[in-house]
Parts: C-alpha cells; sequence; structure tokens
C-alpha cells in the first residue's frame, strides 16, 4: 500500500491591518501642534519687527534712478518682509518713467533687494523750445532743460503736439523715430544721427556729416539699414561725406554725394 502524498503549504504573511499603516492619534496630534506653531510663528511675524525691512539694495540703472526708487520705497521700510508683495512695489514704482520693471527678491532677516531693467534713451523729442528724453520704446522718459548736453539724435513735432512725461508716443509724433533708432547698433554709419525726420511714408536719418539715409517707410527697416551701411562702406563715406543714400526701395539704391567719394553712384 502507497505511503500517503503529504502536501507542503507555504504561509502567506500576515497583511498589516489598515489600522497599522494609518498614523496613530498621537502622531496626527503632534503634526497638528507642530503646524499650529508654524502658523503662529508666521502669523507673529507679520506684526512684528522679527522680519522688518531695514535695507533696500539696488541693482541695475544709473543713480539717478536708484535715487528715485529708494524714495519710492521708503515705505517699505519697517515693514515685515513676508508683507511685502509685488502689487505693493509696482504700485510704488509705477509713476518712475526711467522704469522698464523691477523685480525684488527677499533677504531675510532685513533686506529687501530689487533689481532694475531701466529705459533707453534713444532719441531728444523737440518741440519749440521744450525737449523730452525719449526711450527705446517711445516712452517719455523726462523732459530736459539742457539739450545741448545730449548727443542723441533729434526729432522736431508741431508746437501745438501735447506731450506727457510717462506716455507712449504715437507714431506721427516720434513713435516712428523711436522705433526705427531703438535696434540701431553704435557706429552703424560713419557718423552718428544727428536728427530723424519721420511720417509714417518716409524715414530719413540725417547725419552729423550732412549726408542723409532715406529709407523710406518702417518695412524691411534691418535690411534697409544693412544695405546702407554695405554700400556706404563700399564707397569708402566717411565723417565728411555729404549727399544722400535712398534705400527705400532695397532692390534699387541710389547714392548721389557731393564728396567725391561719395558721388560714385546714380
Amino acid at each position: 500500500m502507497a505511503p500517503p502524498t503529504r502536501v507542503r503549504t507555504r504561509a502567506r504573511p500576515e497583511q498589516p491591518g489598515l489600522h497599522r499603516l494609518l498614523p496613530s492619534v498621537r502622531v496626527l496630534l503632534v503634526g497638528l501642534a507642530v503646524l499650529a506653531v508654524a502658523a503662529g510663528a508666521y502669523f507673529a511675524a507679520l506684526d512684528t519687527s522679527i522680519f522688518a525691512v531695514r535695507k533696500v539694495v539696488i541693482v541695475g540703472g544709473n543713480p539717478r534712478l536708484q535715487d528715485e526708487l529708494r524714495t519710492a520705497l521708503e515705505p517699505e521700510l519697517g515693514r515685515s518682509l513676508l508683507k511685502v508683495g509685488r502689487a505693493d512695489i509696482n504700485g510704488r514704482v509705477a509713476s518712475i518713467s526711467d522704469l522698464v520693471g523691477v523685480r525684488y527678491d527677499r533677504q531675510f532677516p532685513h533686506t529687501l533687494r530689487v533689481t532694475v531693467t531701466a529705459e533707453r534713451p534713444v532719441l531728444l523729442l523737440r518741440r519749440g523750445a521744450d525737449t523730452w528724453l525719449v526711450s527705446a520704446r517711445a516712452r517719455v522718459m523726462r523732459q530736459l532743460r539742457n539739450p545741448h548736453l545730449s548727443s542723441l539724435p533729434r526729432v522736431w513735432v508741431p508746437k501745438g503736439t501735447g506731450v506727457s512725461l510717462g506716455e507712449t508716443l504715437p507714431a506721427t509724433a516720434g513713435g516712428i523715430a523711436a522705433a526705427a533708432l531703438a535696434p540701431l547698433p553704435h557706429g552703424t554709419f560713419p557718423s552718428s544721427v544727428r536728427f530723424v525726420r519721420a511720417s509714417r511714408s518716409e524715414l530719413t536719418f540725417v547725419l552729423r556729416s550732412g549726408l542723409q539715409i532715406r529709407l523710406g517707410d518702417l518695412g524691411d527697416l534691418r535690411l534697409k539699414v544693412a544695405i546702407a551701411r554695405r554700400i556706404l562702406r563700399a564707397v569708402k563715406a566717411d565723417g565728411a561725406s555729404t549727399g544722400y543714400l535712398d534705400v527705400s526701395v532695397p532692390e534699387r539704391p541710389v547714392i548721389e554725394g557731393s564728396n567725391a567719394q561719395v558721388s560714385t553712384g546714380g
């Protein structure tokens, strides 16, 4: 008679019950207590001088702009860094027309660091005896008392033209001129731009030598400037060259001048 067959079975490991996976009541209470203490400390810090702003560090911009920013941000001194917010800072600096924007960082325990993006001046707007500094974004930055101290190009507008500090100039009242000058690298032409004639259909740079760069409208402006630069180099135009270079139709440039070096085209 055959011996009975024994079947071995492997015992399954005991599965932990759901109650073992959940935190104990004690752990929950400790966690809630920690959260309560942290929240209490945070709200206490909001109303105490633990993290009060004692120093404002400004990075970027010129000394004049930095002084304006320090004055505008003085109300933040003494406030908790935890209360400092973007809306507050933007509201305080909104009236500074030399400014594109700011970025701020809280440096605990007592320092507010503000990084500046400043407007880039490219143009003087002339209206009779009045002069304003205009940025690359066609924004009126400030009025100038001594425009002769600046070498920036000029554009003239009629005496009846309204000009307000901080506004963005309309296209026909200096906006086109600013947009045209903004991408112009230093040294593009043999001499710097003295003034700009600008309308919706005509854009002309008049260099300090008297040479005119006639660009037509704003269409293909970068291409026209590149062509003008190449032609002037090819004919060896210099800081004394006069006459004109017309690249309003880039495929058919026309150049003529009283300078022997420039009078090679027609």
